[in-house]
């Protein structure tokens, strides 16, 4: 079962995040990592280290348990107490994530360990056997159990329905589960032969990696927070040509080779488990339908793409008043609109660890003093990886383990007001954890189309505060033209890295795929939303796309999580919609929205958006939001920009 296996990895990833901003990483050697605030994993899972003899002993009793699960229950679902199997399956689920996220937390600050790699490895062969061993049956009797027995079952023991978003879930997977041995096989085989360590190399290989800048090397973070964060156009052209070059290497062809295994694993499981199209599976996995998530990717097509355009077009014209830019290329996509400032990409206004802390407190105090309680509790009960240091994964995300002992978030804090941002969207997804964990552990994690709601409502109550505390109107428009640039990133590129992936799985199908190949669909799918570069005759308001093509490489959703993408962009306009209803009736907003967290996977999209008066089934919904959303942020930015002089002549 597909869906239960990354339920049991309880992570909520947000590698992708530093992909739609390009900013979050951190440039590791302005801040000094030694005196920021480190995780404490030890206190909450209750293991001195992944070494400890305690995790063999727990692994042994969870596979006792798992036995004597299978034992009492396989082919009896129909007349045991259905009730007591979920139960003991949620119980024996949560053991095994416990372990595993104590080991995958463990090794992302420690990248570079070997050692510690083969034991996450060792036990995560374990955990696969025990899990196709014993419990692997237990999804597929659960989708197989007749109607009328689930109805008896349900009319015999009332408490049993508070499982049913679960027992639900799992008997929509029913037409496209295969037989027992080889769904067992498929699972068993997983940790030695399947995408998993193909991807794992990869990105160890992609950590380590170095670039090439002035005088010496740096890694990825560094680099990309330089560029993002220059003043000069020339120097960020030449972080972006670094980038560019460095992925071209040896780099570009190990990622071809985890992404052609991944979407020909895909491309097979569509065939064999009879999926209608090729973002079925993760339509269903999100109670998504198919025609509602391909009217968002039409409707950010139709009208995403006109405002993206318009957007770039504006801020070409600020950046050539402003730092003399007279052709804009993509490396000056997310270039800090700082009036008056020139340099090398080092920025002396660091904002403290502390101060990040209280911007954010503060702004969900004033929109939620319950979820800032929340936020204050990760911080002072140190969940919170905050510092950027070698051999660590690079981004940032949030990972709700289990119940009763997480959230945690890993960050590379370095100090920007980006940085600030990712606390905020990172403490969103916490809270929603938080919220969510009443629905116990096979029933906290939203479906990815809700799963980025707290964290970007975060982003937004944070940026919203800082708008109003701005003391200029060079201030606002400043802090305005960042936040289009998020929701630009996180709405049009995410749609067009989703329309990459369609291309590479569709080309799947007719052979492996090359990094040559790939190339081509990354630019394909760049001037479809971006349009084709003026210096080509195009209307993009970018005139060149020099140093693009490899950058595909670097982005690790398309290898972890196939078509996950579009969530970004479907939770950014579900926040600006909701945002909206917030300023025209703040009434039992809060309470509301509370409401939708804490139901966590209970409840699908259109049930939970309900009561706010939101309907994404609505054909006219996404082009709507767009207008509303982005379009008004760029109308708000066009009239700044031309008070202040920055459009005229």
């Amino acid at each position: 079962m597909r869906r239960l296996v990354l339920l049991a990895s309880a992570w909520r990833h947000c590698e992708g995040f530093l992909h739609r901003r390009q900013c979050a990483w951190a440039s590791g050697d302005t801040m000094d990592a030694e005196t920021l605030p480190r995780w404490n994993l030890s206190a909450r899972f209750g293991f001195t280290s992944p070494y400890d003899e305690a995790i063999d002993a727990h692994l042994k009793e969870t596979e006792q348990r798992a036995k004597a699960f299978k034992d009492a229950f396989e082919g009896k679902l129909s007349t045991a107490s259905l009730r007591d199997a979920v139960a003991e399956y949620e119980a024996i689920s949560a053991r095994r994530t416990l372990v595993s996220s104590f080991l995958h937390l463990s090794y992302d600050t420690a990248l570079n360990d070997d050692v510690l790699k083969k034991r996450k490895g060792a036990v995560s062969q374990e955990s696969s056997r025990v899990y196709g061993d014993c419990l692997e049956w237990f999804a597929l009797d659960l989708a197989e159990m007749p109607d009328a027995d689930l109805a008896r079952q349900y009319e015999a023991e009332p408490e049993l329905a508070k499982y049913k978003s679960f027992v639900d879930e799992t008997r929509r997977q029913k037409p496209h589960n295969l037989a027992k041995d080889v769904e067992r096989a498929l699972t068993v085989r997983a940790p030695f032969v399947g995408t998993r360590p193909l991807v794992s190399f990869f990105d160890k290989e992609l950590s380590l990696m170095k670039f090439k800048l002035d005088d010496g090397e740096v890694n990825m973070e560094v680099l990309l927070s330089r560029m993002q964060s220059s003043p000069d156009a020339a120097f960020r052209a030449k972080c972006l040509k670094s980038l560019n070059d460095g992925l071209g290497g040896s780099i570009t062809r190990i990622a071809a080779l985890s992404l052609s295994a991944v979407t020909g694993g895909w491309h097979i499981e569509n065939k064999e488990r009879k999926y209608v199209a090729l973002r079925s599976q993760r339509n269903l996995d999100n109670n998504c339908p198919d025609e509602v998530v391909q009217g968002l990717l039409d409707g950010v097509r139709s009208a995403g793409v006109p405002l993206c355009k318009r957007y770039y077009g504006l801020k070409k014209k600020i950046l050539h008043k402003t730092q003399g830019l007279e052709k804009m290329a993509w490396s000056d996509r997310n270039a800090p609109i700082d009036i008056g400032k020139a340099g090398n990409g080092t920025d002396n206004d660091k904002i403290s660890w502390d101060s990040a802390v209280s911007m954010v407190d503060r702004a969900y105090r004033k929109f939620s003093p319950r979820m800032a309680e929340m936020f204050m509790s990760m911080v002072n009960e140190k969940r919170i990886d905050v510092p950027a240091t070698d051999g660590k994964k690079g981004g940032a995300y949030c990972a709700g383990v289990v119940p009763g002992v997480g959230p945690f978030q890993l960050l590379n804090f370095d100090g920007t007001k980006q940085d600030v941002a990712t606390l905020a969207h990172e403490s969103g997804h916490g809270c929603h954890d938080i919220l969510a964990y009443e629905q116990g552990y096979l029933q906290y994690h939203p479906p990815l189309t809700l799963a980025e709601t707290a964290s970007i409502f975060g982003e937004m109550i944070v940026f919203r505060d800082l708008l109003g505390l701005a003391k200029s109107k060079e201030e606002e428009l400043a802090l305005l033209m960042s936040k289009i640039d998020d929701v630009v990133n996180s709405v049009v590129r995410q749609c067009s890295f989703d329309y990459f992936e369609e291309l590479a799985h569709t080309a799947r199908e007719k052979g492996e795929l090359t990094a040559d190949e790939l190339d081509e669909f990354w630019v394909k799918a760049l001037t479809t939303y971006y349009g084709t570069a003026k210096d080509e005759g195009g209307d993009s308001p970018f005139d060149t796309y020099a140093d693009v093509s490899h950058l595909w490489a670097y982005v690790p959703h398309f290898h972890h999580v196939p078509f996950y993408v579009y969530s970004y962009a479907f939770a950014d306009l579900v926040v600006g919609t909701l945002y909206s209803s917030f300023l025209k009736t703040p009434n039992g907003f809060e309470d509301r929205l509370i409401a939708l967290l804490a139901a966590g996977g209970t409840k699908d999209f259109a049930t939970a958006l309900a009561p706010f008066g939101l309907d994404p089934t609505d054909k006219s919904f996404w082009e709507d939001a767009l207008n509303a959303h982005l379009g008004g942020l760029v109308a708000e930015a066009e009239r700044l920009a031309a008070e202040l002089g920055f459009t005229g002549a």
